[in-house]
């Protein structure tokens, strides 16, 4: 038999035998692994951490974005309006609770209504929008919003109102539909 075979069986046996002297352990160990045990823990590690970095990016693109894509938007002030909006949109769906889209001077604004309440103190907040293409090709526009009604015992003027949000978006075009997802806060 070749002599360093019988000299690693020999450091075998003494490594099983609980060899009693510390250094002999390690450079048998060296022998018999290759000496590169630390450097391929180490590569072994760097590779674990990318493999589970990339995993997790990707269940976070799955995740959160489902095959829409976020709609940028600013929810405009009363007097930021435009006067179409004003004077045609909103007299005709104020009484509805919907999300409607339309198309002013080539902007794509979307209108969010609560319908007619009998008291003030209801509020609404456009909190985010996304689009995506349906199983039938289509674009659907998703507007998620806030709405929040009066707390019990509040003081509140005896009207009729009519809660309302626009945003201007950058959209192009109008969605073939749309769909108002409201989260009630209370």
């Amino acid at each position: 038999m070749n002599d360093s075979i019988k000299d690693i069986k020999k450091d075998k046996t003494i490594l099983n035998n609980g060899g009693n002297n510390n250094n002999e352990t390690k450079r048998l160990n060296s022998a018999l692994y290759g000496g590169n045990r630390k450097k391929l823990n180490k590569r072994m590690f760097i590779i674990g951490l990318i493999l589970l970095v990339v995993i997790i990016a990707f269940l976070l693109f799955l995740d959160f974005n489902n095959g829409a894509t976020p709609v940028e938007f600013t929810v405009l002030a009363e007097d930021q309006i435009p006067h179409e909006i004003k004077a045609t949109v909103i007299p005709e769906y104020r009484d509805f609770e919907r999300a409607l889209a339309c198309v002013v001077e080539d902007k794509v604004y979307v209108i969010v209504t609560r319908g007619e309440k009998p008291t003030s103190g209801f509020k609404i907040a456009i909190d985010s929008m996304d689009i995506e293409e349906d199983s039938q090709g289509k674009n659907v526009l998703s507007v998620y919003a806030n709405f929040e009604d009066p707390n019990p015992g509040e003081t509140l003027s005896q009207v009729l109102t009519y809660p309302l949000e626009v945003a201007e978006t950058n959209l192009t075009a109008l969605p073939d539909k749309i769909q108002l997802k409201a989260q009630y806060l209370n």
